[in-house]
């Protein structure tokens, strides 16, 4: 396995060859830029990351950022700035919306520490990047074949309780996965696109439905009641039959409406407001959850909770993976947290991975987690065993 490469551009020779240490320390093969002007002449797009400042005498760290656009730059970036936050924050925007591979960033002053912990996560990726095949986007007709063939399965995330309610609250959410026959299984982000763009995501949303809440009914069978959380398509919120579909194939699995959460996202809501409004409505009013996901990533959140009757919110993980390096991060999902306390609205950070994190939650009094730090998504014969393992611990 090639040994990872990292580049540091940055003025501050002294604090370039600290972060090259620490690279190098963490495994990497490193290269210092001192002069931005001289890193673009140079660059040879063979770099893993590349950690940028962005207060650079000439050329700055936002017009590297538009180089690093320019000419398709697919490495993983990382920001440094001695700026206010905003300004980083602004900057990170920029590079995510060029398309950069934004990994993370750091506010200057430093410690190695913190420099090592963002690497550690990142020499994982790359090294997999090295040593994983890469798959080719499968196309439709292969997904056509899998929907006809049951391949899609499904696998679930458990959303441990907080606040105290931790051995009582028992939830999961339901997450597609494609098992092919040559290439194992397959994420969704390979093959909801495809769904999407061939009208096929309808059919792949009720396939989810059918298998999840048939599984949900045998957990109840086995002494095991759950919530379940179901991402719904932009297109199955346009069916104005959905409340009475979804009220008998509840009634169909021997199930209670209270146990079905429907996931929603503020793009989607705004597809067509009008029809989504009464669609939704009247799900709340069989007795179905509604929870916003992403909440916080949209252009007009606070006007969808006033719109539509949701119960739940779903906090960003790009808010909480920050929370605990950035005040910003940390304010914006406190103000989450005490405004679904306000509107008597069940809150659920996305994305927790260490302790600190949810102890911080915690504190914030935030209802529901969910992340790797309790456990990756797993097939559905794990879950019973997982909840009887948590609630007896």
């Amino acid at each position: 396995m090639n040994q990872p490469k990292l580049i540091v551009i940055d003025d501050e020779i002294d604090l370039a060859g600290f972060v090259c240490d620490v690279a190098e320390m963490a495994g990497f093969k490193t290269e210092q830029y001192n002069n931005a002007s001289i890193f673009k002449e140079q660059y040879n797009r063979h770099a893993d990351i590349i950690i940028l400042d962005l207060m650079m005498p000439g050329i700055d760290g936002i017009e590297v950022i538009r180089f690093l656009a320019e000419i398709q730059c697919n490495a993983q970036l990382i920001l440094m700035s001695g700026f206010d936050s905003g300004v980083l924050h602004s900057a990170q925007k920029l590079a995510t919306e060029h398309g950069l591979n934004l990994a993370g960033s750091l506010n200057k002053p430093f410690r190695a520490h913190q420099l090592e912990q963002l690497l550690d996560g990142l020499i994982i990726s790359t090294k997999n990047q090295h040593s994983t095949p890469h798959i080719e986007q499968p196309d439709v007709d292969e997904l056509q074949h899998a929907l006809r063939h049951n391949e899609l399965v499904v696998h679930y995330q458990p959303k441990v309780g907080l606040n105290g309610n931790a051995k009582t609250v028992v939830a999961v959410e339901a997450l597609v996965r494609w098992h092919h026959p040559e290439h194992g299984l397959i994420a969704p982000d390979l093959f909801i696109p495809i769904a999407e763009q061939h009208e096929l995501i309808d059919d792949l949303t009720w396939v989810v439905l059918e298998q999840s809440l048939s599984q949900c009914k045998s957990w109840l069978d086995q002494g095991l009641t759950v919530q379940l959380s179901i991402n719904m398509s932009t297109t199955t919120l346009k069916e104005l039959d959905l409340p009475e579909k979804m009220g008998q194939l509840i009634e169909q699995h021997g199930l209670q409406p209270k146990q079905i959460v429907i996931e929603i996202t503020e793009s989607a809501l705004m597809q067509e407001l009008v029809k989504s409004l009464d669609i939704l409505t009247r799900l709340r009013m069989k007795g179905i959850h509604l929870s916003i996901d992403d909440f916080g990533t949209g252009y007009s959140s606070l006007v969808q909770l006033h719109r539509a009757p949701f119960s739940e919110i779903k906090i960003d993980r790009s808010f909480v993976s920050e929370m605990e390096t950035d005040s910003e991060a940390e304010s914006i999902v406190e103000t989450i947290i005490m405004l679904g306390q306000k509107l008597n609205m069940k809150t659920v950070a996305e994305g927790v991975e260490t302790t600190s994190c949810q102890k911080k939650l915690l504190e914030l009094g935030c209802d529901q987690a969910q992340g790797y730090l309790f456990s990756r998504p797993m097939p559905a014969d794990e879950v019973f065993p997982w909840f009887t393992e948590h609630l007896k611990s």
